[in-house]
């Protein structure tokens, strides 16, 4: 009789969700396995035995497979992610400030990174919040006309046009119309100190 992965223990399911992590991780970055095992130094039948989920790797090995994949050694064991899934627009978290509606562009938060839509009415306003010391701003704009004030200096963005400004201090935005105006914010957090 088979038995529900679902009712399995969690620590039974590590070895299957490593093995399959590392293989879908392997296969994105369009590696081999004799690349990436060469690449920390470890034989290639060790790979081949993490990606076939028999393997049993002491921590020392976990954490040079997640240094030759480039990430974390929790999403080394969590559950495998989905290929593929799609986020309507509504499911996308939205929120109102000053007028201007500001919706995520990802669903999952990328750690020290903030990409948002902003969509200005015509004449509306919203000041932005400053961030830590360090922080780099990019501001896109798509549609209409958006006017970023930073400290003082005031700059126009019409379609097209970028611009980065230090986001640790004060700035604000403007669409000084006519007609609604779309623009894209990246925000790169700095780490703050230990």
């Amino acid at each position: 009789m088979t038995r529900d992965p679902s009712e399995e223990p969690e620590e039974d399911l590590l070895p299957r969700h490593l093995a399959a992590n590392v293989r879908a991780l392997r296969e994105a970055r369009g590696k081999t396995q004799q690349q990436l095992a060469s690449r920390v130094d470890l034989p290639r039948a060790t790979w081949a035995h993490i990606e076939g989920g028999g393997a049993n790797p002491t921590l020392a090995v976990l954490v040079k497979v997640a240094r030759a994949l480039g990430v974390t050694l929790e999403e080394l064991v969590a559950p495998p992610r989905a290929v593929l899934r799609h986020y309507p627009a509504d499911e996308l978290r939205t929120r109102r400030r000053g007028g201007v509606a500001v919706r995520d562009l990802l669903p999952d938060p990328l750690p020290g990174m903030s990409l948002e839509r902003l969509e200005l009415p015509d004449g509306a306003r919203m000041t932005g919040i400053p961030h830590t010391a360090g922080t780099r701003e990019y501001l896109a704009c798509e549609t209409g006309r958006v006017r970023l004030s930073v400290s003082g200096t005031v700059i126009e963005l019409a379609p097209g046009d970028v611009v980065v400004f230090r986001g640790d201090q004060r700035h604000g935005y403007h669409n000084p119309g006519p007609g609604p105006a779309v623009a894209y914010s990246a925000v790169l957090l700095e780490p703050e100190g230990p």
